[in-house]
């Protein structure tokens, strides 16, 4: 039995590279682009606009603060999930991608923390490492 035979096998590769998974459910949500609002949920909250779908996100956000106070591990993960599903959907929604925002992320790394929220507060682009 390979590991693609075994069950979840699809969860444990795919989370072996975030960005490709990234990338694959953003083409998905892409695709529901236009589609029929009543038969695709992405459908239909991409067709409502930003305002939902920055409401969505808002609910999700609060579910997963809760989730969090609640410190229960598998509805933290479960609501971050849901976070990050729909904060895919605003990207598409804006023509970005995941890859964007790991890039960002990229780029920040080594970074401190603190001194990189200063620099973007002072719009300076020099940043120690």
């Amino acid at each position: 039995m390979t590991r693609r035979d075994e069950p979840n096998a699809g969860a444990v590769a795919a989370t072996t590279d975030a960005g490709a998974l990234l990338d694959r459910l953003a083409a998905v949500l892409e695709s529901r682009k236009g589609g029929d609002p009543e038969r695709s949920y992405v459908a239909r909250l991409l067709a409502r606009g930003p305002d939902a779908i920055l409401k969505k996100i808002g609910e999700e956000a609060t579910e997963t603060v809760m989730a969090a106070k609640d410190g229960v591990p598998d509805r933290i993960v479960a609501e971050t999930a849901d976070l990050w599903f729909h904060c895919l959907v605003m990207l598409v929604h804006f023509g970005l991608s995941p890859r964007q925002v790991l890039d960002e992320l990229a780029r920040r790394e080594g970074l401190s923390g603190l001194d990189e929220k200063a620099a973007r507060k002072s719009g300076s682009t020099e940043v120690r490492r």
